[in-house]
Protein backbone atom coordinates (compact mmCIF):
# COMPACT_ATOMS: atom_id res chain seq x y z
CA UNK A 1 0.00 0.00 0.00
CA UNK A 2 2.69 2.36 0.56
CA UNK A 3 3.74 2.53 -3.07
CA UNK A 4 0.22 3.33 -4.14
CA UNK A 5 0.00 6.14 -1.70
CA UNK A 6 3.29 7.48 -2.92
CA UNK A 7 2.16 7.44 -6.50
CA UNK A 8 -1.01 9.28 -5.61
CA UNK A 9 0.98 11.82 -3.66
CA UNK A 10 3.31 12.52 -6.59
CA UNK A 11 0.40 12.94 -8.92
CA UNK A 12 -1.17 15.47 -6.58
CA UNK A 13 2.06 17.43 -6.38
CA UNK A 14 2.32 17.61 -10.19
CA UNK A 15 -1.29 18.63 -10.56
CA UNK A 16 -0.85 21.19 -7.77
CA UNK A 17 2.13 22.68 -9.64
CA UNK A 18 0.10 22.87 -12.86
CA UNK A 19 -2.83 24.39 -11.02
CA UNK A 20 -0.51 26.83 -9.31
CA UNK A 21 1.11 27.83 -12.64
CA UNK A 22 -2.33 28.27 -14.19
CA UNK A 23 -3.43 30.34 -11.24
CA UNK A 24 -0.27 32.48 -11.47
CA UNK A 25 -0.81 32.93 -15.21
CA UNK A 26 -4.44 33.82 -14.63
CA UNK A 27 -3.44 36.14 -11.79
CA UNK A 28 -0.86 37.85 -14.02
CA UNK A 29 -3.44 38.20 -16.79
CA UNK A 30 -5.95 39.59 -14.33
CA UNK A 31 -3.35 42.01 -12.93
CA UNK A 32 -2.45 43.15 -16.44
CA UNK A 33 -6.11 43.55 -17.36
CA UNK A 34 -6.75 45.37 -14.08
CA UNK A 35 -3.87 47.79 -14.81
CA UNK A 36 -5.24 48.40 -18.32
CA UNK A 37 -8.68 49.08 -16.90
CA UNK A 38 -7.24 51.41 -14.26
CA UNK A 39 -5.30 53.31 -16.96
CA UNK A 40 -8.42 53.55 -19.09
CA UNK A 41 -10.43 54.70 -16.07
CA UNK A 42 -7.82 57.40 -15.36
CA UNK A 43 -8.02 58.66 -18.94
CA UNK A 44 -11.79 58.58 -18.81
CA UNK A 45 -11.82 60.61 -15.59
CA UNK A 46 -9.40 63.14 -17.10
CA UNK A 47 -11.63 63.49 -20.17
CA UNK A 48 -14.65 63.86 -17.90
CA UNK A 49 -12.91 66.61 -15.90
CA UNK A 50 -11.96 68.39 -19.13
CA UNK A 51 -15.53 68.16 -20.40
CA UNK A 52 -16.88 69.45 -17.09
CA UNK A 53 -14.43 72.37 -17.25
CA UNK A 54 -15.42 73.13 -20.85
CA UNK A 55 -19.09 72.94 -19.89
CA UNK A 56 -18.54 75.36 -17.01
CA UNK A 57 -16.65 77.76 -19.29
CA UNK A 58 -19.39 77.57 -21.90
CA UNK A 59 -22.04 78.07 -19.22
CA UNK A 60 -20.19 81.16 -17.96
CA UNK A 61 -19.91 82.61 -21.48
CA UNK A 62 -23.62 81.95 -22.03
CA UNK A 63 -24.48 83.73 -18.78
CA UNK A 64 -22.35 86.74 -19.78
CA UNK A 65 -23.97 86.81 -23.24
CA UNK A 66 -27.47 86.66 -21.73
CA UNK A 67 -26.68 89.50 -19.33
CA UNK A 68 -25.28 91.57 -22.21
CA UNK A 69 -28.40 90.84 -24.25
CA UNK A 70 -30.61 91.99 -21.37
CA UNK A 71 -28.61 95.21 -21.00
CA UNK A 72 -28.76 95.88 -24.73
CA UNK A 73 -32.51 95.23 -24.84
CA UNK A 74 -33.01 97.58 -21.91
CA UNK A 75 -30.90 100.28 -23.54
CA UNK A 76 -32.69 99.79 -26.85
CA UNK A 77 -36.07 100.16 -25.13
CA UNK A 78 -34.92 103.36 -23.44
CA UNK A 79 -33.61 104.74 -26.73
CA UNK A 80 -36.84 103.86 -28.52
CA UNK A 81 -38.89 105.61 -25.83
CA UNK A 82 -36.61 108.64 -26.04
CA UNK A 83 -36.89 108.68 -29.84
CA UNK A 84 -40.68 108.51 -29.66
CA UNK A 85 -40.77 111.39 -27.18
CA UNK A 86 -38.44 113.47 -29.33
CA UNK A 87 -40.51 112.72 -32.44
CA UNK A 88 -43.67 113.81 -30.61
CA UNK A 89 -41.96 116.99 -29.40
CA UNK A 90 -40.68 117.77 -32.91
CA UNK A 91 -44.08 117.09 -34.39
CA UNK A 92 -45.77 119.40 -31.88
CA UNK A 93 -43.13 122.05 -32.54
CA UNK A 94 -43.61 121.73 -36.30
CA UNK A 95 -47.39 122.04 -35.95
CA UNK A 96 -46.89 125.14 -33.84
CA UNK A 97 -44.49 126.64 -36.37
CA UNK A 98 -46.84 125.84 -39.24
CA UNK A 99 -49.68 127.58 -37.39
CA UNK A 100 -47.50 130.61 -36.77
CA UNK A 101 -46.45 130.65 -40.41
CA UNK A 102 -50.07 130.43 -41.49
CA UNK A 103 -50.95 133.37 -39.27
CA UNK A 104 -48.03 135.35 -40.67
CA UNK A 105 -49.13 134.56 -44.23
CA UNK A 106 -52.66 135.71 -43.42
CA UNK A 107 -51.23 138.96 -42.06
CA UNK A 108 -49.21 139.42 -45.26
CA UNK A 109 -52.20 138.77 -47.46
CA UNK A 110 -54.22 141.33 -45.55
CA UNK A 111 -51.54 144.03 -45.74
CA UNK A 112 -50.38 145.99 -48.77
CA UNK A 113 -46.84 146.17 -50.16
CA UNK A 114 -46.53 149.87 -49.20
CA UNK A 115 -47.11 149.05 -45.54
CA UNK A 116 -44.47 146.30 -45.36
CA UNK A 117 -41.87 148.36 -43.45
CA UNK A 118 -44.41 149.03 -40.70
CA UNK A 119 -45.06 145.33 -39.99
CA UNK A 120 -43.07 143.41 -37.39
CA UNK A 121 -41.43 140.57 -39.31
CA UNK A 122 -39.09 139.29 -36.62
CA UNK A 123 -41.49 136.52 -35.57
CA UNK A 124 -42.00 135.61 -39.22
CA UNK A 125 -38.24 135.32 -39.75
CA UNK A 126 -37.88 133.22 -36.60
CA UNK A 127 -40.56 130.87 -37.88
CA UNK A 128 -38.92 130.49 -41.28
CA UNK A 129 -35.45 129.98 -39.81
CA UNK A 130 -36.80 127.55 -37.23
CA UNK A 131 -38.52 125.51 -39.92
CA UNK A 132 -35.32 125.54 -41.93
CA UNK A 133 -33.40 124.33 -38.88
CA UNK A 134 -35.71 121.33 -38.49
CA UNK A 135 -35.52 120.53 -42.21
CA UNK A 136 -39.24 121.11 -42.66
CA UNK A 137 -39.01 124.24 -44.75
CA UNK A 138 -42.21 124.97 -46.60
CA UNK A 139 -41.77 126.63 -49.97
CA UNK A 140 -43.45 130.00 -50.08
CA UNK A 141 -44.76 131.20 -53.40
CA UNK A 142 -45.38 134.83 -52.70
CA UNK A 143 -42.63 137.30 -53.45
CA UNK A 144 -42.11 138.61 -49.94
CA UNK A 145 -41.56 135.20 -48.29
CA UNK A 146 -39.06 134.13 -50.94
CA UNK A 147 -37.24 137.46 -50.63
CA UNK A 148 -36.99 137.18 -46.83
CA UNK A 149 -35.80 133.59 -46.99
CA UNK A 150 -33.20 134.39 -49.63
CA UNK A 151 -32.03 137.44 -47.73
CA UNK A 152 -31.66 135.78 -44.31
CA UNK A 153 -30.40 132.31 -45.27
Amino acid sequence: MAPTIMAIGVKNVKSNKLDQERQETTALQLKKRNEELETELKRSKEREEQMIQELQNTWQRLRVAEEAEERLCSQLGELEAEAVNEARDYHAHIISLMNQLSQAQNLLKGSSISSLPLLNYSSFLVIILDLYKYNFFLVQYNFFSVYIVQYWI
